[in-house]
């Protein structure tokens, strides 16, 4: 019999990556400017879209 394995990762890994990704881009917003920006640009961006593709579906 194979183990079970565990649903975790399949319920909350997605969002988890998704919510870490804004938590950088917000964090890399309040640090600086130059790559910083472009840092937060690319945190805030990427769940933005993947929130607007999600809700096109």
């Amino acid at each position: 019999m194979k183990p079970r394995q565990s649903s975790f990762w399949k319920v909350f890994g997605i969002p988890l990556v998704i919510g870490a990704l804004s938590t950088t881009g917000l964090f890399a917003a309040l640090l600086g400017d130059g790559l910083w920006d472009s840092l937060s640009w690319v945190g805030l961006g990427v769940p933005a879209v993947i929130g607007i593709w999600a809700f096109r579906k």
